[in-house]
């Protein structure tokens, strides 16, 4: 049976050759699309490349399903999409997955994106309320929050963490299971989300490839240092929230007024810091909160907000933010890894890098905006298949990605999880939010490794791994996507007079956003002789197949 069930996977794991999807001069009117066309094809003049053919429409639809709202299209969404007409198809496609009625695939998916960036995969840390964080964001990214404003309520939230309770603010859970050690981890993961800058080696010491500094590290810390995480106990000794406050530093040194901090050379000398940003701004040097003496006279300072008003700022906010959903829409950032935009990393194209994060902060940082200029981008709409002129094009080993062909790669397990519902449909009578999110967060919960380190790392096995490929083959998920008996998808699909092609091509086009070919057609009618007839069980077998093939698996 197994051997069988193998050759089947062979047959029927073909990728076909199909249409054009965009002409590769079109940019739909918009400048920036426009920009990043121009840019990325001087790219490709400079070293003589030949961009990849533009995909099929079909692998296009797919493609941006998968990317903007976490899942692969419905069988009427694809074929929605292939019989349309018009010219500017594609970006009515994406003006739907980005307006209001695809808000809440949008804000669930960016959710789990975000979620995972911030807080991580696992949920280890009880100063951290996940449900707390995920209903912040999902609400957030609902309202396309524009991007400063976003960072800004993670950055200098206050509350308690924990949805139902007096004062709930999910924002701060961003925090609240960073501020151990003097805010250690708060240091380190703002600098490298919202800046794009990996400072937590130099805590320790000067970092040795770049101009990074012990003292920047700990003038940067300062900022953290009027933050705490009071932890709320219910009627056991677990922790049943936690509440971020603002309270005035005294000071190391105990002077309030001058708030210093020190911190340790690796020679034993001891240092003071005061809150600094990167770029050498100074804030003052006042450890209380702004306030007003008997006199009227005003005093201190919000560490925090003053923190969040030069990240704004910066220049590398808005880069970092680029480069982020640059790796995400094309497999690769501009600089590897995506998060590290030192002067030790030059990106691959730092013109385009500038001018994108330039046109982001003028269109006041929307989020959908940047998105939008992304998946219409010709370097996104072409084909994943390499070929002599492009050859040479390939990051995996070490060179810098110069984007002539779509990049290959596995689904994220949630977007795994998300197609397997979608493409069988058994996703109908789900519940919404938070709700839907629980048993995703159950099944995801089997590839994640949690690991003791100081950021609080964590790990996933869903990488091709033996417990990938076990649930894939296996899992309670697929034996519910692959059953028969119960009026479920194989049923309605064999219901009707259509002919075995007819409800092979379903399958293919809910799973893979295509038709079989001739060859897995002729596979799949020897298969059902086979079965001397069963229609239903040969199909079963063959939508097996067709879920564990590489093709359903990667993103292409």
């Amino acid at each position: 049976m197994l051997s069988r069930l193998l050759r089947v996977v062979a047959a029927v794991a073909g990728i076909a050759a199909g249409g054009s999807l965009l002409a590769a001069d079109k940019h739909f009117g918009i400048p920036a699309v426009a920009f990043i066309n121009e840019q990325v094809a001087a790219g490709w003049a400079d070293i003589k490349l030949q961009p990849a053919p533009v995909a099929t429409d079909g692998e296009w639809c797919r493609r941006v399903h998968l990317d903007v709202i976490g899942r692969v299209p419905t069988v009427d969404e694809l074929e929605a999409f292939l019989a349309d007409p018009s010219p500017n198809k594609q970006a009515r496609l994406v003006d739907r997955l980005l307006g209001e009625d695809s808000s809440e695939e949008y804000a669930s998916n960016w959710t789990d994106v975000w979620t995972t960036l911030l807080i991580g995969r696992s949920g280890d840390n009880d100063r951290v309320n996940r449900s707390g964080m995920r209903q912040w964001l999902r609400r957030a990214l609902a309202r396309n929050m524009p991007y400063d404003q976003f960072m800004q309520e993670l950055v200098t939230a206050t509350g308690v963490n924990k949805a139902g309770e007096p004062g709930f603010n999910g924002a701060t859970n961003f925090l609240a299971g960073k501020l151990e050690e003097n805010g250690l981890q708060a240091t380190a993961k703002t600098a490298q989300i919202f800046l794009g800058l990996q400072v937590q080696c130099t805590q320790c010491h000067n970092h040795p490839f770049n101009t990074g500094r012990q003292n920047q590290f700990w003038e940067f810390n300062a900022f953290f240092r009027q933050t705490k995480a009071l932890r709320r106990f219910g009627g056991t000794q677990e922790i049943q929230a936690v509440e971020l406050v603002d309270e005035d530093f005294r000071g190391e040194g105990g002077n309030p007024e001058q708030a210093e901090l020190y911190y340790e050379l690796r020679n034993g000398l001891m240092k003071v810091a005061y809150p600094v940003f990167i770029d050498g701004t100074a804030i003052s040097a006042s450890g209380y909160l702004p306030g007003v003496m008997a006199d009227g006279t005003r005093f201190g300072t919000h560490r925090r907000r003053e923190l969040a008003g030069l990240i704004a700022a910066s220049p590398l906010f808005p880069r970092a933010q680029v480069n982020r959903l640059w790796g995400h829409f094309l497999g690769h950032g501009f600089t590897r890894p995506v998060d590290d935009l030192g002067d030790h990393n030059p990106p691959s194209h730092p013109e385009l890098l500038a001018g994108l994060a330039d046109r982001f902060r003028e269109h006041s940082f929307n989020t959908k905006e940047l998105v939008r200029w992304i998946v219409l981008s010709q370097p996104y709409g072409l084909s994943s298949r390499a070929s002599k002129g492009n050859a040479t094009d390939d990051p995996a080993t070490g060179e810098p990605p110069r984007f002539s062909r779509f990049y290959l790669r596995q689904m994220r397990a949630e977007e795994l999880y998300q197609s397997l519902l979608t493409a069988t449909e058994a996703d109908a009578a789900n519940a919404k939010g938070e709700k839907a999110s629980r048993p995703k967060e159950q099944w995801l919960a089997q590839f994640i490794i949690a690991f003791g380190t100081d950021e609080g790392d964590d790990a996933t096995t869903f990488n091709g791994s033996i417990p990938q490929v076990l649930m894939m083959f296996n899992g309670d998920l697929m034996k519910t996507a692959t059953a028969a008996g119960e009026g479920g998808f194989l049923d309605r699909t064999v219901q009707g007079e259509q002919k075995n092609a007819a409800r092979l091509q379903r399958l293919y086009m809910a799973a893979l956003a295509r038709k079989p070919s001739r060859p897995e057609i002729a596979a799949a009618t020897r298969l059902v002789e086979a079965r001397q007839g069963d229609a239903v069980g040969a199909l079963q077998d063959v939508w097996w197949a067709v879920l564990n093939s590489n093709e359903f698996i990667l993103n292409h």
